[in-house]
């Protein structure tokens, strides 16, 4: 065998090795984290609704009225995962591999509430300024999270789409993508979106130059909200209706800027790889005391 395809097949089998070791140790980290907080006295189940959209408190599970409205479309801003880490004591990549377990919690949840469009921000066109080492990182965390789990997501109904500038990633991840979508196109219970290597500004700009493609003898005039809309990444989607941020910054940072325009925003202080179901249906109690009125006036 020649050396060439040694060294390929060493650098695979410690690829593995080493994306099997965070996931594992992402795991125990974030068991003993569960354990700790079933462990401490809870809140009274008479608790008052909450009032703020800022989390600082645990509470308890809420349960969520039949007739409470509910969003059709959740966008997580998930943040977070450097500062869990480093609050451990822990390197960088074993918060995003904590941050990766926990995707699979919350998508369930909203799967099993009945939120059919969830949209999870794992990689901006921003986070290319970050360390190589964090984002070769984060490449194979999207990897491994790609491989295996089209069999979970088949089970459970999951659609899974990436949005974004794909072209950018490696030839190998765009085939599994591609494959992912694929596998899961005839699923229906609720439709995940990984946005990955995307910004709202740069949707908004793809989706001009595509109008433009497809209709070049058309002026600029003609161009509408309406006309734009199918040309977003999202275009088969809801626009959003809850915007949520963990990890106690509140911006949204180029995140779904078109389709988040009229979105309810919760912020909340706990770091992502700690937001759980719990504070879920909390954000969602909160969701359903909002008066959304879309720019019109209030009712006197």
């Amino acid at each position: 065998m020649a050396q060439g395809t040694l060294r390929a097949v060493w650098q695979r089998l410690h690829d593995l090795l080493h994306q099997t070791l965070l996931a594992l140790l992402a795991w125990l980290a974030l068991s003993r984290a569960e354990r700790s907080r079933t462990a401490t006295p809870q809140f009274n189940l008479a608790a008052e609704p909450v009032k703020s959209i800022t989390v600082t408190k645990r509470v308890p599970l809420l349960h969520l009225s039949p007739t409470a409205p509910l969003p059709q479309h959740i966008a997580i801003i998930m943040d977070g995962n450097r500062r869990w880490a480093k609050r451990r004591f822990m390197p960088t990549a074993l918060g995003h591999a904590a941050g990766a377990q926990r995707v699979r919690d919350i998508v369930k949840a909203c799967a099993e509430i009945g939120i059919p469009q969830l949209s999870l921000f794992a990689f901006s066109t921003e986070n290319w300024k970050r360390p190589e080492e964090e984002i070769s990182s984060l490449m194979g965390l999207f990897t491994t999270y790609l491989k295996k789990e089209i069999r979970n997501m088949n089970t459970n109904g999951v659609r899974l789409k990436v949005l974004g500038d794909t072209g950018r990633f490696s030839p190998a991840l765009q085939t599994l993508i591609a494959d992912a979508q694929a596998q899961t196109a005839n699923n229906r219970v609720i439709t995940l979106n990984i946005c990955a290597n995307y910004g709202g500004r740069w949707d908004m700009l793809q989706a001009t130059k595509a109008w433009q493609k497809a209709h070049p003898n058309e002026p600029l005039d003609a161009l509408t909200e309406e006309i734009l809309a199918p040309y977003l990444s999202t275009a088969d989607a809801p626009e959003v209706d809850l915007l949520i941020r963990t990890g106690g910054e509140s911006r949204v940072s180029n995140f779904l800027l078109w389709q988040a325009a009229y979105a309810e925003l919760f912020f909340c202080d706990e770091l992502w790889p700690d937001f759980t179901s719990q504070t879920l249906k909390q954000a969602l109690s909160w969701f359903a005391t909002r008066d959304r009125r879309f720019g019109s006036s209030a009712p006197l």
